[in-house]
């Protein structure tokens, strides 16, 4: 988040939703949501929370009265007329469906402290209180007192958005014909076509609203809804379970039967790009420029820098020729009629030749010769760029002093130093990193590469070896996040194998030799079902079950929770 608040062309208030995904994923993964999405959510708990929905509603049917007495156009002020009332519905709705079930929602008006800080916020937006504070004596003519309304709404559609997107991402992990989920009528009441619209409502409102704001104002509306949407995550998040559940991985609340090891991949699953491509370009860079002490200047041999090129590109084009060819090859063996861990280790045994010669062509190609250890390599680290919200899951896992997370990156990185600057890992060495390491003399490299990690077997070896070295510190739940070819031996030997958005590659792989995707908030409802009636929920490696994720925030939200 930050910059200049723009519209897209979905309008402003889409353009502040789509910004805030990655918060609304961090609530899809808390305790309850999932015990919800489960059927298994208990009685009291549930009760609990519509409860404080209802404190809320109350709330935002107060903020819609004030909104309405602040705007001065007839049509907005039906509009904001129209859905008081049918929040006012929604709390009779609320009522009907418990007492449906038979249950009575508590008695006074106790509120959670996540609740009293979201309705407080709304309620001071709503009156202007929080808005007067940011832009003083601003607001003294009924024209700047229009300006009100937007800002109460943008207070108030984070809420309505949020649980529309919840109960449809609950409504697409049911099965069509289930009913014996307890709460899958309440579910479907939250996904169904009139709550988009009243979510929608709302925000057709908020971009007419905001049309006259200013650069200043628009910036302050989406700080209000940003901060909205946090709250509405920390009221999630805050709802008491009394019963066991499967996230956060790591459990802060107590529970230490076992460690958490985290291994990753690195290039395109930390990464976004290539790290051979970037080294590759730093060194033809190298190659014609003068390093100076503030960037890099003008000068040098340009047949040389022609050279390089041409060698990279061969380098490159050959490599993707035989890979690929070796893939087809692979993919001509006969189809499993189960999942069978041996017959594809020894399918990807064939791309060991491929990696090496083609490392082996780059150490004697002496294309990454000549670069500094300072001035090459860790400028390439500090313009790296990593995935979304990746650098944030890790420095969250180090700076956490209580969480026994143990991490480690594998790849086939030609410099180990690329990755450990990229992280700015320093003297702490975290994440440990398992790469190939350029050979340097006196700062310089000798475009010798260190090989270490070269095949898919190789990863499998270094990956075994960390867990057995783990596992002498107590038992472990082992997690390998990656994409590629790469990396799938040590996604399916791990407890829970966790795959960003799938290459096209690994999903023939798994159409061949009978590996499968479960998307990770699926099998995880699953896995919840699975603790509450059998007492138990086990991760374990070799299952033949990859999960998929489209982000860096799911994988942060499963592990580390809010």
């Amino acid at each position: 988040m930050g910059g200049l608040a723009i519209r897209d062309e979905g309008g402003f208030a889409q353009s502040l939703w789509k910004k805030s995904t990655n918060e609304a994923i961090f609530a899809v993964y808390t305790p309850y949501i999932l015990s919800l999405a489960s059927g298994k959510l208990d009685s009291g708990s549930f009760l609990h929370c519509i409860f404080q929905d209802l404190r809320f509603l109350e709330a935002s049917a107060e903020a819609f009265e004030m909104a309405e007495e602040f705007s001065d156009d007839d049509d907005d002020k039906a509009v904001i007329q129209k859905i008081r009332k049918r929040v006012l519905k929604k709390m009779t709705m609320f009522r009907s469906i418990v007492q449906e079930w038979g249950f009575e929602l508590p008695a006074g008006n106790i509120s959670d402290r996540a609740m009293i800080k979201y309705t407080d916020f709304l309620l001071a937006a709503a009156s202007g209180e929080s808005v007067r504070e940011k832009f003083p004596g601003k607001f003294a003519t009924p024209f700047e007192k229009t300006k009100l309304s937007a800002y109460a709404l943008a207070a108030m559609a984070p809420s309505m958005r949020l649980q529309s997107f919840l109960s449809k991402e609950i409504q697409a992990v049911l099965e069509p014909d289930e009913d014996n989920h307890l709460y899958k009528k309440w579910i479907d009441s939250c996904a169904s076509q009139k709550f988009e619209d009243s979510a929608s409502q709302i925000e057709e409102l908020l971009d007419k609203l905001t049309v006259s704001l200013t650069g200043e104002e628009l910036q302050f509306v989406e700080t209000i809804y940003h901060k909205a949407m946090k709250l509405q995550v920390d009221f999630f998040s805050a709802q008491p379970i009394i019963q066991n559940t499967v996230v956060p991985l790591y459990q802060a609340r107590g529970n230490d039967d076992h460690n958490v090891l985290i291994c990753s991949g690195y290039d395109m699953t930390c990464s976004a790009v290539d790290s051979g491509a970037l080294l590759a370009d730093v060194a033809i860079i190298k190659s014609s420029k003068t390093v100076k002490s503030n960037g890099y200047e003008s000068g040098g041999d340009e047949t040389s820098l022609d050279n390089l090129r041409d060698i990279w590109k061969d380098l490159h084009v050959q490599y993707v020729e035989e890979y690929e060819q070796c893939i087809d090859n692979i993919m001509l063996s006969e189809k499993v009629a189960e999942f069978d861990f041996e017959s594809l280790c020894n399918a990807l045994a064939q791309l060991s030749d491929i990696e090496n010669a083609a490392n082996l062509r780059v150490d004697n190609s002496g294309v990454l010769k000549g670069l500094h250890m300072d001035d090459d390599i860790k400028w390439a680290a500090e313009h790296l760029i990593f995935q979304d919200g990746c650098l944030e899951f890790f420095r969250e896992i180090e700076k956490r002093e209580n969480v026994a997370i143990d991490a480690h990156i594998l790849s086939y990185c030609w410099s180990g130093d690329l990755i450990r600057s990229a992280f700015n890992s320093g003297d702490s060495r975290f994440p440990n990193v398992h790469s190939n390491e350029l050979l340097f003399s006196e700062s310089i490299s000798t475009g010798e590469i260190l090989k270490k990690v070269q095949s898919p077997i190789e990863k499998l070896q270094t990956f075994d070896n960390i867990c057995n070295n783990s596992n002498n510190n107590g038992p472990n739940v082992s997690v390998y996040i990656g994409g590629s070819v790469e990396d799938l031996l040590c996604l399916l030997k791990a407890d829970i194998g966790i795959v960003i958005s799938p290459s096209a590659n690994i999903k023939k792989l798994g159409g061949l030799f009978g590996f499968t995707f479960v998307p990770l908030f699926s099998g995880l409802v699953k896995k919840q079902i699975e603790l509450i009636e059998d007492g138990a929920s086990c991760w374990k490696g070799l299952s033949g079950t990859l999960y998929t994720v489209s982000s860096w925030a799911e994988i942060h939200a499963f592990i580390l929770g809010v």
